[in-house]
């Protein structure tokens, strides 16, 4: 199940870490440029040792762990986080988040009009012309 020497492809040992829900988010995030290794963006297949440095970016969140044990198929969460030592920054508080336009129970599809008020609230451009 677990062994410390040797080397792992870094989708797969994401996901036997638990730091993604599938293989295939692990990839995904590999192929999209949000996981480095020792600082460089790193395809699926590129292998993991223990003392590098991962970082994840997954679910609007940074991850920076440091492998310290390999593990080549999925594990309990108890042995996971044995794994690798997690350097990441604590997420912002609830409070600091930006809230998200919540409307109330059968409002119905929201007007031109309300649509633009929320896209004023949030600061993005809308459709010019």
């Amino acid at each position: 199940m677990a062994s410390d020497e040797g080397s792992v492809r870094v989708d797969s040992w994401i996901w036997s870490v638990r730091l993604t829900k599938t293989r295939s988010m692990a990839s995904s995030a590999c192929r999209a440029g949000h996981v480095r290794v020792n600082g460089e963006r790193v395809k699926p297949a590129h292998t993991v040792r223990p003392g590098d440095e991962v970082r994840l970016r997954h679910a609007g969140r940074d991850r920076v762990v440091v492998v310290s044990r390999i593990v080549r198929k999925r594990v309990g969460a108890p042995v996971a986080a044995e794994c690798f030592v997690d350097n990441s920054p604590p997420p912002p508080p609830r409070e600091h988040a930006v809230p998200i336009g919540l409307r109330d129970r059968g409002a119905g599809r929201p007007t031109k009009r309300d649509r633009r008020e929320m896209e004023r609230l949030r600061g993005t451009p809308g459709d010019i012309g």
